[in-house]
């Protein structure tokens, strides 16, 4: 009880203090939220609020404006909390007790008021924002770098139609040009995101997803998987380096000069359970290929086995 009634007050009951423990908990949830900025902060070099393309910025800004548009209704009422704790403790005389008090049409405008405006302006926020950032939709007129994106178990391809070269765990872009990803699943569903770079998109076995991105700024991006798929799931990431269009091409040239060509036969072998111990590339690809897997015209993998404790390796190629 946070009052206490004229009768108690003149049987000189002990005037309780409930404020004192509510502002305790008020104060541990600071903490929480300061130590929950300070471990975002402390990761930022692999979050999305540091982001490295027009995507990850903008995805930024509707987290930010979320936060803070809730911060005005969650601040303020811890604020008034405390201060009601604080004004009807039991040993404020001033403080008027009414316990008949029922209804108050101010305060119920008030009260439903400013959550129906929160809720407005939190919709419009994320409404504008996620249609402005559409996935499907181009980031600019400049022709993109087609890239086609199988999710394994546990491991991703990348496949490069225009340079016909593909790679194991390593996803090199040129920086500033608009990248334009299909994706697909040999296997289970699955969740492909580079947080620097923008959106998390779902991999899904018979389904091609789209993606568009962009990368503003040259180094090397933590890439992983956003959805557990099994056993191997935990290494399932990847490199995602973004470097000048010179050196990209320089990168096409050493994959055409080295590895094994990605045929049926290469693909199948994929196909198994298996996290590569480094990422490697394949000089060709057969013509075709990823558009085979979506279309579920080749086998499907081997999804999570419930039999195996651990991955097992598989025959590396020329990193």
């Amino acid at each position: 009880m946070l009052l206490l009634d004229s009768e108690d007050r003149s049987r000189g009951v002990p005037a309780m203090a409930p404020w004192r423990g509510i502002v305790a908990r008020c104060s541990l949830a600071v903490s929480f939220l300061l130590a929950a900025l300070a471990a975002s902060a402390s990761c930022r070099a692999d979050s999305i609020l540091s982001p490295a393309g027009p995507v990850a910025a903008g995805d930024r800004i509707i987290l930010l404006d979320a936060v803070f548009i809730m911060l005005a209704i969650v601040v303020p009422t811890m604020l008034v909390t405390v201060a009601f704790a604080w004004w009807y403790r039991a040993s404020n005389m001033r403080a008027t007790y009414r316990p008949d008090w029922t209804y108050s049409g101010r305060l119920e405008l008030l009260v439903w008021s400013i959550p129906t405006l929160v809720i407005f302006f939190l919709g419009g926020v994320i409404w504008i924002g996620s249609h402005r950032l559409d996935p499907f939709e181009p980031l600019s007129s400049a022709k993109p770098l087609e890239i086609e994106v199988v999710a394994l178990d546990w491991k991703w391809l990348f496949i490069y139609p225009e340079q016909n070269v593909a790679s194991i765990n390593r996803l090199v872009v040129p920086v500033g040009r608009p990248l334009h990803f299909r994706i697909t699943s040999a296997s289970v569903f699955n969740a492909f995101f580079v947080p620097r770079l923008g959106s998390q998109i779902y991999a899904m076995n018979g389904m091609t997803s789209q993606l568009n991105l962009q990368a503003d700024e040259p180094g090397q991006y933590l890439g992983l998987s956003a959805h557990f798929s099994g056993d191997g799931f935990s290494d399932m990431h990847f490199a995602a380096i973004a470097e000048p269009q010179a050196q990209f091409a320089r990168w096409v040239a050493q994959a055409r000069a080295h590895g094994p060509a990605l045929d049926d036969a290469a693909y199948r072998g994929l196909l198994r359970q298996s996290v590569p111990a480094a990422p490697y590339t394949y000089r060709s690809v057969e013509q075709g290929l990823f558009d085979a897997v979506a279309m579920q015209k080749l086998p499907p993998g081997e999804g999570p086995n419930p039999h195996q404790i651990a991955p097992h390796a598989i025959p590396q190629a020329t990193p």
